[in-house]
Order: C-alpha cells, then sequence, then structure tokens
C-alpha cells in the first residue's frame, strides 16, 4: 500500500508545487543558510516562480556587502531553486 505522504509528493511535482516548496523553505531556513551575522540584518520577502528571491537589507552598505557575496550564497541556495537574489536596502 503506498503511503499518503508518497502520493502528495508524486502529486505536488506532478502539479508544480513541489518547486515552489522548496523556495519557499528558504524564508523558514534563512538563518541556517546564511548565518546568525547576515540574518540578522537581511530578511527574505518572497521567492517568485522563476527563482528571484527578493531580501531586505538594513542598509546600503550591508547592501553592497552582500552582492559581493551572491555568487556563494546562490550556491548555498541550489536546492530551494533560487536562481537569482534581488537585495534592496529598507
Amino acid at each position: 500500500m503506498t503511503r499518503v505522504g508518497e502520493v502528495l509528493k508524486r502529486y505536488l511535482a506532478r502539479a508544480g508545487f513541489a518547486e515552489r516548496l522548496q523556495q519557499a523553505t528558504v524564508v523558514e531556513d534563512w538563518p541556517k543558510i546564511v548565518g546568525d551575522k547576515i540574518a540578522a540584518i537581511s530578511r527574505p520577502e518572497a521567492v517568485t516562480q522563476d527563482g528571484t528571491l527578493f531580501v531586505r537589507v538594513t542598509s546600503a552598505p550591508w547592501m553592497q556587502e552582500l552582492q559581493l557575496l551572491t555568487p556563494e550564497l546562490l550556491k548555498r541556495l541550489q536546492g530551494a531553486k533560487v536562481k537569482r537574489i534581488v537585495w534592496r536596502a529598507w
């Protein structure tokens, strides 16, 4: 007998929701992904269907610093299907 969780997982994958669920975990797991220091000065807002992550940062200087770290952060976010990060200063 097939478990409900397995059936649901297959349904979500076929319906295109599995990737969106992976992307949504970025918001919840942000401190684990970027570390406490970066998490303290930034907040992920949304991930679009095309894999663009929008992140708010406390200041323009921090935004510039994080823009330099974008390639490294994208590597950490590959499992979440994030392809691009847009940084925004508060």
